[in-house]
């Protein structure tokens, strides 16, 4: 996900070429949120935030392989991967043969929509077409706290981070009790990676005190600001 600080939607004519141009725009059970095209690029706007385009996936492909690759050897790996987004993870996760099932959990259901009938197909059409893939429409944070299923990875990319949260309900995610929450879907040596708009040292020692191990920082050059940053911790086995 890439963010920037809060922009209006707003809606504009097919003819103004250099400006954003609305393609839907939806109440959703969170608010408002909106699908539009800038040029070659599709962005998703919620409640007036832009939260995310398809210029550029590293930060999104990075989350995923940066979890595989802190996996053991266990054969076929599942993966929670908490956000759709546009789609860049669940491509990346669905493009690698050592994924087993990879389960997304979406709370959108115009995301969704956008993603198996609309524009945004055009980066998850393969993906969802692979017999691994499943979507589930749920917020995450009652997701991990209700599900009986468990994942050898989960790759969570549904803020800006935990220092700057597109919805206070989702601060708890990144609390004591979330990342319990985490860490009761994990099976024994499974990897927590997690998708930050700047490195947060503090997140660092929550996740120590939370009883994860091998707690790192994985950060991802931008072309302005501070880098993009991938959060990751092991619970132990």
């Amino acid at each position: 996900m890439t963010a920037t600080p809060s922009t209006p939607a707003g809606t504009y004519g097919p003819d103004a070429c250099d400006h954003p141009v609305v393609l839907d725009r939806r109440e959703g059970p969170y608010g408002e949120i909106v699908l539009r095209r800038h040029g070659e690029l599709l962005q998703i706007i919620a409640n007036g935030c832009f939260l995310m385009d398809t210029s550029d996936g590293r930060s999104e492909r990075l989350l995923v392989d940066a979890a595989l690759g802190a996996l053991d050897d266990r054969p076929e790996p599942n993966v929670l991967i908490g956000g759709l987004g546009v789609g860049f993870s669940l491509a990346h996760a669905a493009g690698n043969p050592r994924w087993g099932a990879i389960t997304v959990v979406e709370r959108e259901p115009a995301v969704i929509d956008w993603h198996e009938r609309g524009p945004l197909s055009e980066m998850s059409a393969d993906a969802l077409a692979d017999p691994r893939t499943h979507i589930t429409e749920a917020d995450l944070v009652a997701h991990l706290r209700e599900t009986s299923a468990t994942y050898d990875a989960l790759c969570l990319d549904i803020d800006n981070g935990p220092d700057w949260t597109v919805t206070d309900g989702n601060e708890g995610l990144y609390s004591a009790a979330g990342l319990a929450s985490c860490a009761r879907v994990l099976k024994p040596g499974g990897v927590l990676a997690v998708w930050s708009a700047r490195p947060s040292p503090e997140f660092e020692g929550t996740l120590w005190n939370a009883g994860f191990q091998r707690v790192r920082t994985e950060e991802i050059p931008v072309a302005r600001g501070v880098p993009d940053a991938v959060h990751l911790a092991v619970r132990p086995g």
